[in-house]
């Protein structure tokens, strides 16, 4: 059984993008991509997958990582982990 539901993970996420990356809230939906609608950048994914690594206390393998495109696609990785 998961730690964390789906709402809290996007929740978690939403706080991380809005606070450490500068993002205003009202970007942050589901189906936002990431470097399109949100701007990151590969430096930007690395620091946002150590920020879910301390909040998941487990890693998010490179491979799965690449496969991320919006924040919704981020919130299943997390709760894959969990």
């Amino acid at each position: 059984m998961a730690k964390y539901t789906r709402e809290q993970i996007f929740d978690r996420l939403k706080s991380i993008l809005a606070d450490d990356f500068e993002i205003e809230p009202e970007k942050l939906v589901p189906e936002a991509n990431l470097f399109e609608d949100l701007e990151l950048d590969s430096i930007d994914a690395v620091d946002l997958a150590v920020k879910l690594q301390e909040f998941t206390e487990k890693k998010i393998s490179p491979e799965n990582f690449k496969q991320i495109k919006t924040i919704d696609d981020v919130v299943t990785a997390v709760e894959e982990l969990l």
